[in-house]
């Protein structure tokens, strides 16, 4: 099972997931009061607002590289600390200018990745991607950086089936995932079998693989976009390959991220 393209091979089915995912987010920040904005998130640094500037700053970027085909061409400028620049720019804003940032960079985006050719290569982080990989990585920001924000406001996360296309791009970016590390890429095939929020079954890699990681859906993304220790999930892994996988996963492009450290994993709604 594979989280691209709709079943005539285009982009409607999984652009239709990406903005699903943006829908959720958010109507489940939109009546978050304003001074609540300002609450620090989980990544370090970064208060709940910024996790939505990123957002809008990346959706907005992606809408002109789908639209040109090309990597936007900006000023170079230094951000603040661990803030890029255009977040610290966003501070600025009102919460109502802020979200109307976002929700028209993400309007933007989804109408011009559904003209894509789903065989497009698009640059990105240095990369270049195909069509459906970069719409999956959008899904996959969206989902990862909104755990940030809502767990800033204290709003429990509510996971979908959604999660299949998360799942997917950290199982593929695997090989990825050691080179970033300057490692290199584990041999040994590896088997992933999940359950999904809704109970259905995703699985990824050969079903022989005596490397195998187990569990739900809503660990292994959360392990893959370094939101969570594996250790404060309940996540099975049979082999070392598949242990050290779990380490350096990273669904993410760009080099590794610090992770976040060991805590009681908090609990999670299904929808």
């Amino acid at each position: 099972m594979t989280p691209t393209g709709a079943a005539d091979g285009g982009m409607g089915e999984l652009v239709d997931d990406l903005v699903a995912e943006r829908a959720y987010l958010d109507a489940a920040i939109r009546d978050v009061p304003v001074g609540r904005w300002e609450t620090p998130s989980p990544a370090e640094g970064w208060l709940m607002r910024d996790c939505i500037a990123h957002l809008a700053d990346f959706d907005e970027a992606a809408a002109e590289i789908a639209e040109s085909g090309e990597y936007p061409r900006r000023p170079a400028r230094k951000g603040e600390g661990v803030l890029a620049a255009r977040q610290v720019d966003a501070r600025a804003l009102s919460i109502p200018e802020l979200l109307a940032w976002w929700r028209d960079s993400a309007a933007r985006m989804a109408a011009a990745l559904r003209r894509l050719d789903p065989k497009a290569r698009l640059p990105w982080a240095g990369l270049e991607m195909g069509a459906r990989s970069f719409t999956t990585a959008r899904l996959m920001e969206c989902w990862s950086h909104g755990l940030d924000a809502l767990d800033a406001v204290g709003v429990t996360p509510v996971d979908s089936d959604r999660l299949r296309h998360v799942a997917y791009l950290g199982c593929s970016a695997r090989d990825f995932a050691y080179r970033a590390r300057g490692m290199e890429p584990s041999a040994e095939p590896l088997r992933v079998e999940l359950a999904l929020p809704s109970g259905a079954a995703w699985s990824w890699g050969p079903e022989d693989a005596a490397n195998r990681v187990t569990g739900s859906a809503s660990d292994f993304c959360r392990v893959v976009t370094q939101r969570i220790s594996s250790l404060d999930t309940a996540l099975a892994a049979e082999g070392t390959a598949a242990a050290e996988f779990l380490v350096i996963a990273q669904a993410f492009a760009g080099p590794p991220g610090s992770g976040r450290p060991p805590k009681t994993l908090p609990p999670t709604a299904s929808r």
